[in-house]
């Protein structure tokens, strides 16, 4: 009996030493803050839209194929991207590459074709025997060990997740960071490596939230009041969970003409409650102003001023602009939330899922052509 154990093909468990109990401890916290934060958040759909996006930015980094999240903002609004003369074919190409190595990495965590869906549930069904955090790293380490690739089995993930009642939403929790190159390769110290990814992946979703949620509300306490028909706080509400929108995106999202959501725009511009963040006369796009990093890593865009002609402008006329950094939300404030139109909010986030939808179809067989400098080309700059 002790000969045919010693002599089993199953790995051995894991040892519970110090790191892997400390490890452990982290990533059942940070999932426990981030469950319990999101339990009846008002945002919580909009955050889920938002996650999915910085979790296929992840995946895709490590998985080599980086991308900016500006650019991946951008080809969700249909545009092209923006291609220096200088970039070889092959340059371009990545890029491309990149996009719709992104994008499909979003189907598969969210919406998986029939092939895809068949992968995944052949995933789940090898975590399905995992038990607590580490018996998932060790489905996981075997999963990947024995050469099977990594996009189904993060899909089970997400699944699995709600499952066993870790998470009561469907968040994207797949610790891409053990997956880098800096992870270690033995079977214990990369479980080790997965729970600590996992508690960092957590913490910076609880941050997210945390963002979401300041950037949300100090953008609704400058809405002014307005008759119930209105689709300015709505307005607001979509405009949370995407990192960049078009008028014309959020037209069709909230239901109203292309020419109403510019003014709309426009105005949210003047109130500072948004900001203009492409140099572009069509097609523009905006992002919440309270909303990192859309604050840090913009600059308003270079439009004539009233009365004045052509030319450089006078020194005096420079200004350097200031902006007030949003303060933290006290324990109260989360709940005094102003009213929001869960209905509405629900549709205006599928037709973002309509986007990326489509914006994965366009992307399926791209033309690589020498691309002009043009206003059809991404200009985030």
């Amino acid at each position: 009996m002790l000969e045919s154990l010693l002599h089993t093909d199953r790995p051995a468990p894991v040892t519970c030493d110090e790191t892997l109990l400390g490890a452990l401890e982290r990533a059942s916290g940070a999932i426990a803050r981030l469950d319990q934060a999101l339990d009846n958040h008002p945002l919580r759909t909009a955050f889920l839209y938002r996650a999915r996006l910085e979790a296929v930015r992840r995946q895709a980094s490590v998985d080599g194929h980086g991308i900016d999240p500006w650019h991946l903002a951008a080809v969700l609004e249909g545009l092209r991207l923006r291609m220096d003369h200088a970039l070889r074919i092959v340059d371009r190409g990545q890029i491309f590459e990149a996009a719709r190595s992104a994008l499909t990495l979003h189907q598969w965590i969210v919406e998986p074709d029939f092939d895809q869906e068949g992968e995944i549930q052949e995933a789940e069904r090898h975590l399905a025997n995992a038990s607590g955090l580490v018996g998932v790293g060790e489905a996981l380490w075997s999963w990947l060990d024995s050469g099977r690739t990594r996009p189904p089995v993060r899909g089970a993930l997400v699944r699995f997740w709600t499952k066993n009642r870790l998470l009561r939403a469907h968040v994207p929790l797949t610790g891409p960071r053990a997956l880098s190159a800096e992870a270690p390769h033995g079977r214990a110290d990369w479980i080790v490596a997965f729970l600590e990814a996992l508690a960092g992946e957590a913490t910076d979703y609880t941050e997210m939230l945390r963002s979401l949620e300041r950037g949300w509300s100090a953008a609704r306490a400058r809405v002014p009041a307005q008759r119930n028909t209105s689709r300015a706080a709505l307005a607001v509400d979509v405009m949370a969970a995407t990192p960049l929108i078009s008028a014309t995106t959020l037209a069709k999202a909230i239901g109203m003409s292309i020419k109403c959501t510019t003014e709309l725009l426009d105005r949210f511009v003047g109130t500072e409650i948004a900001v203009e963040v492409t140099h572009r006369s069509a097609r523009r796009l905006f992002g919440l102003a309270a909303m990192a990093p859309v604050r840090d890593a913009t600059t308003p865009p270079r439009r004539p001023m009233p009365g004045r002609g052509r030319g450089r402008p006078r020194f005096d006329d420079i200004r350097e602009e200031l902006v007030a950094p949003t303060a933290p939300l006290s324990p109260m404030s989360r709940f005094q939330y102003p009213p929001i139109d869960y209905g509405a909010l629900e549709e205006a986030m599928a037709h973002c899922d309509a986007t990326i939808r489509s914006a994965r179809i366009r992307l399926q067989a791209p033309a690589i052509t020498h691309s002009r400098p043009d206003a059809g080309a991404t200009s985030l700059n």
